[in-house]
């Protein structure tokens, strides 16, 4: 069987809804094709695998992790990737793995930060490289690149925090050109941590406060009029990929707020969501109407949209987008993609016949294919260019004595 490990957690403050979506993945892999290896990063960055790190009961007190499961570091001996014990006088293999399967979300994870460590360590993984992963967190380099790509997004600025405590009347001026009401975002951060809407100054100089508490980088976006707030998943990658149906956003909030997304309380209506609490190991998922209810035009460019960012974003597994339309002018605006969304967007595919564990598999299977074809590219010459170099003649650069 192949050697699949999880990791999940880390420093982010989206940790818990990590590790909810990790061990509801897990509780749905084919284990008659996968042997499950969950790997945890704590809050303060260690490592930890064990079999109780598969259960939602273990996470009660986050405190008590270390003493349930072993601290290891991940990596590669002898063509094997192994997770090492780290500490003790003997530091032997507790446990291999075949692939890596991230399963984080926010700053620091799934910012391209862990996937650059996979890379370097040569293990095939899934999901987002890491200038893919590193560009789906940022809120402003993603919509400069599909700017470039002809790919709609609101009007925006952003700023860093200096700028805004050093220059905060410029930055106010610049943000109005956009016309209030407007919404303030963290940058880096997903799940709705940090966002709000500004109607006034006053409430926009306090949206601005809040976000700066989670990041350095803010970016403020116009409002988009008579707005339908709707997503679409594409999983895959650049040769071959699909969309999900279209799901609509339900809640009676200026937007879809962290607690609509994962408690289940935010449904349209106050309707209860589908989960009874974080414990259950589920997340809430009916703040969403699958399939939307759209017009044919604005649908195909949802899709359309969806796949040429799916694309230019260098994306790969699964990708949730969060789309803005403006139903009057039937404008379709890319807000931003979520490139290892909560749930992992399951239940975008559900609908049309294709079940989590089938979704799971595909994204393992490509990941691998993906890894075996990335190996017949050349990565190295032969010839060593350093066997004939003089370092005393010619170097460029060379520091007169």
């Amino acid at each position: 069987m192949i050697k699949v490990g999880v990791i999940f957690g880390g420093e982010s403050v989206e940790h818990e809804v990590s590790i909810i979506t990790a061990v509801q993945a897990m509780n749905y892999m084919d284990q008659k094709k996968y042997e499950i290896v969950p790997i945890y990063i704590s809050k303060d960055r260690n490592w930890y695998t064990g079999e109780s790190l598969r259960e939602m009961s273990t996470y009660k007190d986050l405190s008590l992790v270390p003493t349930l499961a072993k601290e290891v570091t991940l990596t590669k001996k002898d063509d094997e990737f192994i997770l090492q014990k780290k500490n003790g006088l003997f530091k032997g293999t507790v446990e291999t793995i075949d692939v890596a399967f991230p399963i984080v979300h926010g700053k620091g994870v799934e910012d391209g930060s862990l996937s650059g460590y996979l890379e370097t360590l040569g293990i095939p993984y899934v999901g987002p490289s890491m200038l893919g992963a590193a560009i789906g967190q940022d809120k402003v380099v993603q919509k400069q690149v599909m700017q470039a790509s002809n790919i709609p997004v609101v009007n925006y600025t952003w700023f860093y925090d200096y700028e805004y405590q050093s220059d905060e009347e410029n930055i106010i001026k610049e943000i109005k050109k956009l016309s209030y009401p407007v919404i303030v975002k963290p940058a880096r951060l997903g799940s709705s941590v940090g966002i709000a809407v500004a109607k006034s100054d006053e409430q926009l100089k306090e949206a601005i406060e809040e976000a700066i508490k989670y990041d350095e980088k803010i970016v403020v976006e116009a409002m988009v009029k008579n707005l339908k707030e709707v997503d679409c998943a594409v999983v895959g990658n650049y040769q071959d990929m699909e969309c999900s149906l279209i799901g609509e956003m339900l809640t009676d909030n200026d937007f879809l707020t962290f607690e609509d997304k994962y408690i289940g309380e935010g449904g349209k209506g106050g309707k209860k969501g589908s989960a009874k609490n974080q414990n259950s190991g589920k997340l809430a998922t009916s703040g969403f109407k699958i399939p939307a209810e759209l017009d044919k035009e604005i649908e195909e460019q949802i899709y359309k949209y969806s796949k040429e960012a799916f694309r230019c974003l260098n994306l790969s597994g699964v990708t949730r987008f969060d789309f803005l339309v403006d139903t009057k002018a039937k404008k379709v605006y890319v807000n931003e993609p979520n490139t290892i969304p909560g749930c992992l967007a399951f239940f975008f595919y559900t609908p049309k016949g294709k079940k989590y564990t089938k979704l799971l598999d595909e994204m393992i299977t490509s990941a691998i294919k993906e890894y075996k074809s990335s190996k017949k590219k050349v990565t190295s010459f032969e010839s060593n260019v350093l066997s004939t170099y003089d370092g005393s003649k010619g170097a460029k650069g060379k520091m007169q004595p």
